[in-house]
């Protein structure tokens, strides 16, 4: 049964997709961040639900770190990145005291409050939703695919760096999308080479080709490869908009690559 749009469920959420790692390091929530952010530069209007409960960094990387979160009629609001409120994000990053508090919660009260992030936020219309997970899998997945499941299909992106001990949790990460009844809509390989800002030269630092060999044997798309850009790594750290500050930068191209890739994405089918 298909559930009813109320002022505080995501019943009107096109596309809900679940940023997965099966280890951490990948930079699954930088992946997380411009896919979220070039979605934004293409028209659409996007939440991102940040449920690495004890590693929250997507506030920081989009520059809203230490705001407040408020309660409304519909129940908390969420924070807006921009100016004309399109693009939203919630994390417990907003609930903490100090910033460097730590998240020291047993499995069921991770869960109440993943709960309370799908169901009890005034999410709004909403053409895309990007869920930022832990590494691995763990009571905060199960927590966001049950709370989750009753109002959108849902869809899985894996990342992973392209040495092999990376790919093999990611091969693991397949197995869980499968168990867990998700379409995965493709796999990105991160930090695939550097470019030199000098001379462009690409130098293959962790290897290459393990994610593109990866979702071949899965049969699942390859979405692409992202380069390890200092640019990146910058606008990341200080909360800019790489994806309009940055049209000249090694990642750029591939970033904006893959949005458009899950941008042609069919809506996956309802169970």
């Amino acid at each position: 049964m298909e559930a009813a749009a109320g002022p505080g469920n995501p019943a009107g959420i096109g596309h809900v997709i679940l940023i997965l790692s099966g280890k951490g390091g990948v930079g699954k929530s930088t992946i997380s961040t411009e896919l979220a952010l070039a979605l934004h530069h293409a028209g659409k209007k996007v939440g991102i639900l940040d449920v690495d409960l004890c590693g929250p960094s997507i506030p920081r990387m989009l520059g809203v770190q230490g705001r407040a979160v408020h309660q409304c009629s519909a129940g908390w609001v969420p924070v807006f990145v921009d100016r004309e409120q399109t693009v939203a994000l919630m994390s417990v990053g907003f609930l903490l005291e100090q910033p460097d508090d730590a998240v020291v919660w047993r499995g069921p009260k991770k869960s109440a409050l993943i709960k309370q992030f799908v169901c009890d936020v005034a999410w709004g219309p909403l053409d895309y939703l990007i869920v930022d997970t832990p590494p691995g899998t763990s009571d905060e997945h199960m927590a966001a695919l049950e709370a989750l499941r009753p109002y959108s299909p849902l869809d899985a992106l894996v990342v992973t760096a392209p040495q092999a001990v990376s790919v093999g949790d990611a091969r693991r990460e397949l197995t869980f999308c499968r168990k867990a009844g998700l379409r995965v809509i493709g796999v990105v390989e991160n930090m695939s080479g550097f470019v030199c800002p000098h001379c462009t030269e690409c130098t293959s630092v962790f290897s290459q080709g393990g994610g593109e060999e990866l979702a071949r044997l899965a049969g699942v798309p390859f979405l692409g490869s992202v380069p390890l850009d200092p640019q990146l790594a910058r606008s990341l750290e200080e909360g800019r908009d790489f994806i309009r500050e940055f049209p000249s930068s090694a990642a750029f191209p591939a970033l904006s690559a893959i949005a458009q890739r899950v941008l042609s994405q069919p809506p996956a089918p309802r169970p």
